[in-house]
């Protein structure tokens, strides 16, 4: 990545860390003027997001326990904070444990 490549897809690396609809946003403005530093925060955006609703839907939702999902919505937050703070000051941080599995997963967005 280039500078000039952060510098044209750091608007879209922002948004796409806002919400799930963010990075619907940032996919297709990405689309538009492709930018390799917003496909990879848009890659990593959308692996959280889509981690947290299924183990949401298909775990803590099973068991009504405090600990439980207190302890995922600070492990999604931790992470998510890691990944909006590597698009706002223009690094392409892996997020740690699950980065690599989110970019070879998602391989194919921004390509």
């Amino acid at each position: 990545m280039t500078q000039e490549d952060i510098e044209k897809g750091r608007k879209n690396a922002i948004i796409s860390y806002i919400t799930v609809f963010g990075i619907i946003i940032a996919y297709y403005l990405n689309n538009e003027n492709k930018s390799s530093f917003a496909s990879f925060h848009i890659r990593q955006s959308l692996g959280l997001w889509s981690t947290l609703i299924i183990i949401n839907l298909s775990i803590v939702s099973k068991f009504d326990i405090f600990m439980l999902r207190a302890s995922v919505w600070i492990c999604f937050f931790s992470l998510y904070i890691y990944g909006l703070s590597g698009a706002i000051s223009r690094k392409p941080n892996l997020v740690p444990l699950v980065g690599k599995f989110y970019q070879k997963i998602f391989s194919n967005i921004g390509h």
